[in-house]
Order: C-alpha cells, then sequence, then structure tokens
C-alpha cells in the first residue's frame, strides 16, 4: 500500500520555514517515509536544509534541489521563499538515489549515478519503473545518452533541470549526501503501487516551419549543438523574427537575449502522433548571437525540421491540471487509486503565466481530486514522449503513484 504526504512552507529565513516544517510534521500523524522528494527557492540554505532532513528522514532516499520562486502543492502556490516536500510511503516498494558531479563526460558521469542509484535501491541490474533526475541546466542530452546506456527506452526517464530566480546560475541539486551546484542527482522507482507518467507542451503549431541546415556547438553544453545558424540557408533570427511577425527586430541589430520575448513563441520538433493529434518537443530560443545565429536551450541538428509555435496564457495555465489528470487516469488502477503526484512545470511558463499562478496549482489540485502533490519549476524538462526519451523547453510533466 502506497501512501503519501506533501508539505509547504515559505519564508525569507530558512531556520524559520525549517521549523515551521518541523512543528508541521510534530502535529501530524506518524508518517514513515521510503522516498522523498524536496525543492526550495534558490535564496535558501542547502546545508540547512540537508541537516534538516538527517534529522528528520534518516536514510531515506532523497532527490531535489532549486526550484525558480519556489513551489506549489495541493495546498495551492506556496511562492517565493518556499520549500517543499513530497513523502512517499511504500514499505513494500524499492527506491534508491545516488549524485554526482557533471565534470568531463557527462554521460559517463550520468551511467555512474544510475547504476549508484540502483544499488542504493537493492536493485542492481534490474529495470526501474521509472528513473527521476533533477540536474543542473546544460548538458541534458548527455545526461540521457548515459542512461539510455543501461535502460535504453525501455523505462520512462522524467525530471527538470534545477533553476534559480534570474537565470543567474545559483541553481543547486540535492542529493543523499548535500548540495551540488554543478550535478546530477538521479532517482529509481520501484513503487509497489504502480506508477504512470505524461510529457506534455501546451503550445500549437502557427503555420510557419523551415529546415535547419547549420547549426554550432556549444562548450557549456558539453560540445552539444545548440546554436542554429542557418534555416534555410539563411540566418536563423532573421527567419524566426519573419515567423514572429517582427517581434524581434529591435534584437536583430544588436543581438541580446530573447528569452522573455520568445515564451510564447518557442520552436517545435515533430515528436509523433497520439491518435490524430501531432505531439511537438520544444526548444527555447535565448539569444540573438552575433550574424543573426539563434542559442537555445535545447539540442538542434542539421536537417530538423522546425515549426514555429505559439501559446496562450489560459492554455498554460489549464494544461498543467490536464496533465495531472491524463496521469492520473493512466495508473494501471485508474484514478481511483492515485495516493500522489509529483509535477514539473517550466519557469518558462510560469513566468508567462504571471500572476495567474495560482489558479496554475488549482487546477492541478482540482484535477487530483485533492490528492497530494508537489510541483517544481525547472529550467528545462526530461520525460517520454511516444516511448522515447527526450529533453525539451516549455513542457510540463506529471508523475502519478498509485496506491
Amino acid at each position: 500500500m502506497v501512501a503519501m504526504k506533501s508539505y509547504t512552507a515559505s519564508g525569507s529565513c530558512t531556520a524559520q520555514v525549517l521549523a515551521t516544517l518541523a512543528q508541521t510534521l510534530a502535529e501530524a500523524q506518524p508518517f514513515t517515509a521510503d522516498f522523498l522528494c524536496v525543492f526550495y527557492d534558490a535564496l535558501h540554505d542547502d546545508q540547512a536544509i540537508t541537516l534538516f532532513l538527517d534529522q528528520h528522514f534518516p536514510g531515506v532516499a532523497r532527490l531535489g534541489g532549486t526550484s525558480c520562486a519556489g513551489v506549489m502543492s495541493d495546498a495551492g502556490l506556496a511562492g517565493g521563499g518556499s520549500i517543499g516536500l513530497l513523502l512517499v510511503q511504500d514499505p513494500d516498494g524499492d527506491y534508491g538515489t545516488a549524485a554526482i558531479r557533471l565534470q568531463g563526460n557527462a554521460a559517463d558521469c550520468a551511467e555512474r549515478a544510475l547504476q549508484a542509484a540502483l544499488h542504493d535501491a537493492g536493485c542492481p541490474g534490474e529495470l526501474p519503473e521509472l528513473v527521476w533526475i533533477y540536474q543542473a541546466p546544460g548538458q541534458e542530452e548527455a545526461v540521457i545518452e548515459g542512461l539510455r546506456r543501461i535502460v535504453s527506452d525501455r523505462c520512462p526517464i522524467i525530471g527538470g533541470s534545477s533553476a534559480d530566480d534570474d537565470i543567474g546560475g545559483r541553481w543547486r541539486q540535492l542529493g543523499p549526501d548535500g548540495p551540488l551546484c554543478d550535478g546530477l542527482v538521479v532517482g529509481v522507482l520501484f513503487p509497489s503501487g504502480g506508477i504512470s507518467h505524461v510529457f506534455q507542451g501546451g503550445y500549437e503549431p502557427s503555420g510557419h516551419s523551415g529546415t535547419i541546415t547549420r547549426v554550432g556547438a556549444t562548450a557549456a553544453a558539453g560540445g552539444a549543438a545548440r546554436h542554429i545558424i542557418a534555416i534555410d540557408e539563411q540566418p536563423a533570427a532573421e527567419v524566426y523574427n519573419r515567423w514572429l511577425g517582427g517581434a524581434l527586430e529591435p534584437q536583430l541589430a544588436a543581438g541580446g537575449n530573447i528569452l522573455r520575448a520568445t515564451t510564447m513563441f518557442p520552436l517545435g520538433v515533430d515528436a509523433g502522433r497520439i491518435g490524430e493529434v501531432r505531439c511537438h518537443r520544444l526548444i527555447h530560443p535565448e539569444r540573438i548571437l552575433p550574424g543573426g545565429a539563434l542559442s537555445t536551450f535545447a539540442q538542434v541538428e542539421e536537417g530538423m525540421r522546425l515549426y514555429a509555435m505559439r501559446g496562450h496564457k489560459s492554455h498554460l495555465v489549464e494544461r498543467a491540471g490536464l496533465v495531472a489528470a491524463a496521469a492520473a487516469a493512466s495508473l494501471p488502477g485508474g484514478a481511483n487509486t492515485l495516493a500522489g503526484a509529483l509535477v514539473v512545470y517550466c519557469a518558462g511558463c510560469m513566468f508567462a503565466v504571471g500572476e495567474d499562478m495560482p489558479q496554475v496549482a488549482q487546477a492541478v489540485a482540482q484535477r487530483l481530486a485533492g490528492a497530494p502533490f508537489v510541483g517544481c519549476f525547472t529550467f528545462g524538462e526530461q520525460g517520454a514522449m511516444q516511448g522515447r526519451n527526450m529533453h525539451g523547453n516549455l513542457m510540463i510533466s506529471a508523475i502519478a503513484f498509485g496506491k
């Protein structure tokens, strides 16, 4: 039997927020956790959070890190300065976590971390039902490549890229041995009540498309190509600006950050169909570079067909709830067997939704019928779509745990 609990508290002082959580735990009915996720605003003290977890949940497999502007839960949007805990009680299941710094070859690091997590779960050589990851932004595709060496695409790989509040590089990851700033935390889940997952974007094609004809590699992404130099043999930024009706005209000459300007208008890559609906993996352009190239938050390839996408604020508000409901409905026993959920919501979508973010948390809570959940806000999302594990931007995922 699987049971879950969620707890959140907010404030600018880490000690006070942790004291509030400690008081809430003390007043609650006894609950023995076998796995936990912890997410928190980047302003908080990681070492204090680590000590808190050591004291209250000794020996429990843990995974988490910083989340843009805090967390959300079934209690609502906790907001800036918040810390959120999601506890899973599953004495008949197996869970393990491990962490590693992403130094050198990121794929090799990911492979070693996954092997260590399987050993921590007491399940070496076994195929988990799900691999959950939280990592520093930048080398997501290489991490998935390393994990695939062990689980291929037979096992879904779900997770997020840790975030801060202002893209200042203050993101951290929290594993069993404490915090990292350039790391990867891997969790392996063998739940006894079943599990399901959904990974989607809340955008639709606008009608424009083109083929990438030249790319550039980036050192920050471990040599992966994250620069689109040309689309249909033309400077990528000029083509993209035409697709957006000239919205990027001020940045074309001088270059610079276009992250917020493009949140509602990302690029998409065909990821197959679900029935009659075509799915897209989203790519968020970040900056216009000298010469008219585009830098992105996801890897690109020559010959890749790009689609101009568009989003609407109302769709982004509703989508998280729809994704959560779809995950719950996909449980082996159906939505009535839902114990709780873990939700990943892109921080770029959060910025676009703005003051309506409380409605996002409310939509998820309503769709999950009040079941406990915690949601984090990330700078990149990893998930499985049409049977293939991938990294995308401006995406939403939900993992539902069955009882």
